[in-house]
């Protein structure tokens, strides 16, 4: 009651007096300076208090005081001209100082005496409101005077007084006001600051004084483009342009987006965003504006919402072909600085920062509180399942939320003592996997040790987590040859990248690698003392001509391709590696011909007895590099020879011969062929590489280049391994199957207090109006990276999850379960780089059109499946008749539902 009549009281103070007999004096003086009505009353904030001329208060003073009515000293009535500087517009003087040149009265005891003396004809009363600064509250003697103009006309200013407590809102209604704008227009603020320079006033729920608006200060009232742009977003150079492109009227919707350079996952996603029908009313109906949170920390100011609603207006304004989004861009670099530049990226994660953008910016809750997070403990799931709803709810609601997010229910087993754990958690999206073949397809080349064949191509399918004796068993059946007899290598750059052992796993050879698998004889190995033969790596070098000034200097390159050659142990001489090395490479070297070449080259010295020492011994030499590359007169066969060791610790106090005629040289070399190794370490174990040195001349007359390239297919290289279809339900079942968490993502288990991996099982309790369902093709591992190209065969309509929900169902609204496909996000290539493109189904007209960045083209539903297919979004069937319009008798036929086929011709994008 104390409470009403306090309000009752303040009504009171603040009504104008009924019009009285005068009262006396000392009851005027009472009235105005000592009552509750009077000037010693506390200010409240929002009241109006009003200026009365200081010499005026003071006359009415002395005459009130002096008691007697009739005396001389009658003010008159009030008269405030010495106030303003002028008589037009009745502006206050500046400086005006309280006591010396004005008092203030509250609204009562003003009303009280204009009722009894008057207020000078013309003049206009002085209100002002008290305004509760952030630590005081004052009477605001002087308001905010802005200039109000518009973008299309800066020169004609309109002022307009405003007080610090107003909101920048009651600013922009005025400007519409006084403007003429029609309340189906689109406006926004701008100030000009003191620099020249312009600032949006994105938030107009704050008061003049939070913006910082000055006295005298430029606001400038835009209003968007028919086409969904902004006036002051186009430079000036492209106003003929936009003024052609508002001339165009299309399809609202049916709108490109410009490639800016590898945006073509970002033109996807947004694409597949724009056509969900609820979310895209949303902005067209300007809802976002009511809801934009600026003062969110986890939120991007309301950048990115208003930067995605500048882009859905524009789409669907029916006036552009397509558009750039350039700003939306700039923004989503800002904010993520992950997509910065112009990488390729992956629209599906775009699309994850997007949803997550949006929602901030535009959640309801502007303070999030606290909430802990419950496990079941036994209760009801129904019971549980809410409680996390409404939590969640309590601190994210938005329209993000309203369309995107359902409900998981996670199940965790620990394995020891076997405490369930169960929560629900809210998702966006799913993203479910794909069903993952155990086998692998390899190609490889295989080098025979027959120098009349060339190297074949061989495609083997062998198992993903298999060995490279595998790799070599599989080769063995397309062959004949024993796996004993290969060796498998990884060749790079005309070097031995890797020599591969039998043990090492193939999930360290990447679908990019040039692998060889060479023969070898079935006694041989690298290394090994007890083997008869010996393989040698075989590098080939050609001497180039260094630019020097006295060309003494010469490089060797590497080329063509290295082999790995068997030497019995018996033959290991220099002479004896020539001519196997001669006979091996016969399919492409020429031999001299006898005038070239001194026949007893050809003889029994191959059985020289100046032996190579034994593998074992050179196995575990180590070379020092003797320098830059180059080939000193003593290197080689063509060198000198020298005095055999027996006990030679590696391949540089190797025998050499003189010849009267050789086309080549060898020379020992490290493992990248880059460097002669001229010094040998006992203890050490390095592997003896030979490289056949050429002269450019010899290289040119024997050594045929197209032929030592060649190479042959097998039979099986045409054969294609064919990966049967799966259905996306089969996706979603693999998705809800019990899994065990991995040893780098343990649970702690409240019952053993300690780590474990347990067991977990993903459920489905509750689905959005929208589902976005991502196919998880991308697959990373510590060894191996590939993209899955598996054929998903998904519904256009009827998507039934009624199988896969595990809240008790409402039989008689089957709807709730049931989706159709509104829109697909394709993927076209591999790993490294690839395209992306959409199919989405417009709201409007139910067509399907195919999005490829600023190409736009009509398709049919039997185009949209195929192995592309990345990212799926469904809505709910009664959402859609939600949505759609009623259409009344009179009215034409309805549009077909999304997937109907058109009668036109349409292209084909497959």
């Amino acid at each position: 009651m104390a409470a009403v009549a306090a309000n009752v009281a303040a009504a009171a103070e603040d009504r104008e007096p009924q019009r009285e007999a005068v009262p006396g004096l000392e009851s005027q003086w009472r009235q105005i300076e000592n009552s509750e009505s009077g000037r010693e009353r506390p200010l409240r904030a929002g009241e109006s208090w009003f200026l009365v001329e200081q010499h005026w208060y003071k006359r009415w003073e002395v005459y009130v005081q002096g008691g007697d009515q009739d005396s001389g000293t009658f003010p008159g009535c009030i008269n405030n001209a010495d106030l303003f500087e002028d008589q037009v517009n009745w502006r206050l003087k500046k400086g005006l100082v309280e006591g010396e040149d004005y008092v203030l009265l509250p609204a009562a005891a003003w009303h009280y005496l204009v009722d009894w003396y008057g207020l000078e004809h013309g003049q206009p009363p002085i209100e002002r409101k008290v305004v509760e600064l952030p630590s005081v509250q004052k009477v605001e003697v002087y308001p905010v005077e802005l200039l109000l103009v518009r973008h299309s006309d800066m020169d004609t200013p309109h002022t307009a007084q405003f007080s610090h407590t107003d909101s920048v809102d009651l600013v922009l209604r005025t400007a519409r006001e006084h403007f003429l704008v029609s309340p189906q227009e689109e406006t926004r603020l701008w100030i000009k600051n003191a620099e020249g320079s312009f600032e949006r006033l994105c938030n107009t729920r704050v008061t003049v004084l939070d913006a910082a608006l000055k006295t005298g200060q430029v606001v400038i009232m835009e209003t968007r483009n028919k086409d969904g742009t902004w006036p002051s977003a186009q430079p000036q150079a492209v106003n003929t342009a936009l003024e052609e492109e508002e001339d165009f009227q299309g399809q609202p919707g049916i709108c490109g987006l410009t490639n800016l350079g590898n945006t073509c996952f970002m033109n996807s996603a947004l694409q597949c965003l724009s056509n969900v029908p609820q979310l895209t009313e949303y902005f067209l109906k300007n809802h976002y504006l009511e809801e934009l949170n600026f003062c969110n920390p986890l939120g991007m100011k309301g950048e990115i919402a208003e930067a995605y609603a500048d882009l859905v207006k524009q789409a669907w304004s029916g006036h552009h072909r397509s558009i750039v989004p350039h700003v939306f861009k700039t923004k989503v670099g800002h904010f993520a600085s992950q997509f910065l530049g112009y990488q390729q990226h992956d629209s599906q994660e775009l699309l994850s920062f997007l949803l997550d953008g949006l929602h901030e910016d535009l959640n309801r809750v502007k303070k999030k509180e606290y909430v802990e997070l419950c496990d079941a403990a036994g209760r009801p799931d129904q019971e549980v399942a809410q409680e996390a709803w409404q939590n969640h709810k309590r601190r994210n609601d938005s329209v993000i939320v309203d369309t995107f997010h359902g409900l998981f229910k996670s199940t965790l087993v620990c394995p020891d003592c076997g405490n369930v754990s169960v929560t629900f958690d809210p998702f966006c999206y799913l993203s479910v996997p794909l069903p993952v073949s155990h086998k692998r397809v390899m190609e490889v080349f295989f080098v025979s040790m027959d120098p009349r064949r060339k190297p074949e191509q061989h495609r083997l399918v062998v198992p993903k987590k298999g060995k490279i004796s595998d790799l070599c068993v599989a080769l063995a059946k397309h062959t004949g040859m024993s796996p004993e007899r290969m060796m498998v290598a990884d060749v790079f750059s005309h070097r031995f990248y890797k020599i591969y052992q039998l043990e090492e796993s193939l999930s360290s050879i990447l679908d990019r690698d040039d692998i060889f698998i060479y023969e070898v004889s079935g006694r041989s190995a690298i290394g090994e003392n007890s083997r008869e033969d010996v393989v040698l790596p075989i590098y080939l070098r050609e001497r180039t001509p260094a630019r020097d000034y006295n060309n003494s200097y010469y490089g060797l390159m590497l080329f063509g391709h290295p082999l790995l050659v068997s030497v019995p142990r018996d033959r290991l001489s220099w002479d004896a590696l020539y001519h196997i090395l001669l006979y091996r490479l016969s399919r492409y070297v020429t031999r001299p011909s006898s005038d070239d070449e001194d026949d007893g080259d050809e003889k029994a010295d191959i059985e020289d007895k100046d032996n190579i020492p034994k593998p074992g011994h050179v196995a575990g030499a180590s070379s020092q590099d003797s320098g830059p590359e180059q080939a000193g007169p003593s290197s080689g066969v063509a060198g000198g020879s020298r005095a055999p060791v027996d006990n030679s610790p590696g391949p540089s106090h190797w025998p050499q011969r003189a010849r009267r005629k050789h086309l080549f040289t060898l020379q020992t070399v490290n493992s990248n062929g880059t460097s002669d190794r001229s010094t040998f370490n006992e203890d050490t174990h390095a592997q003896p590489y030979i490289a056949i040195d050429w002269e450019p001349e010899m290289k040119k007359r024997y050594y045929d280049e197209v032929e030592a390239e060649g190479y042959v297919k097998h039979d099986c290289v045409g054969y294609v391994l064919k990966k049967a279809p799966v259905r996306l339900q089969e996706c979603i079942e693999l998705f809800t199957t019990v899994e065990t968490l991995e040893k780098e993502n343990p649970w702690f288990c409240p019952t053993c207090k300690q780590h474990q991996l347990a067991t977990k099982k993903l459920d489905l309790w509750m689905l959005p109006e929208t589902l976005i369902i991502h196919l998880k093709r991308f697959s990373y591992t510590k060894f191996s990276r590939e993209k899955l190209d598996t054929l998903v065969e998904f519904p256009i309509r009827d998507l039934d999850f009624s199988e896969f929900v595990i809240k008790p169902q409402n039989e008689s609204a089957p709807e709730l379960y049931k989706y159709d496909l509104i829109a697909v996000s394709n993927h076209y290539g591999g790993l490294r780089d690839g395209h992306y493109t959409t199919f989405a189904c417009n709201k409007d007209s139910g067509q399907w059109h195919y999005f490829d960045d600023n190409s736009v083209s009509p398709v049919t539903e039997n185009q949209i499946e195929s192995k592309a297919a990345y990212v799926l979004f469904y809505q709910r069937q009664d959402v859609a008749r939600r949505l759609q319009p009623q259409p009344s008798s009179s009215d034409p036929p309805a549009s077909p539902a999304c997937g109907s086929p058109p009668n036109s011709e349409f292209m084909d994008v497959n």
